[in-house]
């Protein structure tokens, strides 16, 4: 009986102490742990941000990205979007918000044979082109969608 004991009473303070580190940082998973680029989330124009993240790379506008997001977003401060993209062996898919102060609003690297599926929220600050940037394979691909941001819903 004291041996049973004994064995939960070891069990119960190990995996305290292994929930005591986790929640401590002390523990992380690295697969899931994100990488943070500073330089990528800076503010700066469009153009200087694709420079820094893309370099000479050529991006060709393709069909087969989608960006499902209002036409018209009521509240820029939570404007809902979707991005699918039917190409073969997407790696990476990176958000943009041409006149942000920020323009790289999310990048998301995808497991291999994932889809190629992401969505969320985006705060835009005025009227504005969202821009989805998928790299497959070795390739860049492009789309992009204009959405009117309203002033309270007026129009403005």
């Amino acid at each position: 009986m004291s041996e049973s004991r004994r064995k939960f009473i070891k069990k119960t303070l190990a995996l305290t102490a292994g929930f005591s580190a986790l929640a401590c940082g002390l523990l992380t998973p690295k697969a899931v742990s994100a990488a943070w680029s500073k330089a990528h989330f800076a503010e700066t124009s469009l153009k200087k941000t694709l420079q820094l993240i893309y370099g000479d790379n050529k991006i060709t506008t393709s069909k087969k990205i989608s960006i499902r997001i209002p036409r018209i977003a009521e509240d820029g401060a939570v404007v809902p979007f979707t991005v699918q993209s039917s190409l073969e062996d997407v790696e990476n898919i990176r958000i943009f918000v041409a006149k942000n102060p920020v323009p790289l609003v999310a990048s998301v690297t995808l497991m291999p044979k994932a889809e190629a599926y992401f969505s969320a929220r985006l705060k835009m600050a005025e009227t504005s082109d969202v821009i989805a940037i998928v790299k497959a394979g070795d390739r860049y691909f492009q789309t992009r969608k204009k959405v009117k941001v309203t002033l309270g819903g007026c129009g403005g």
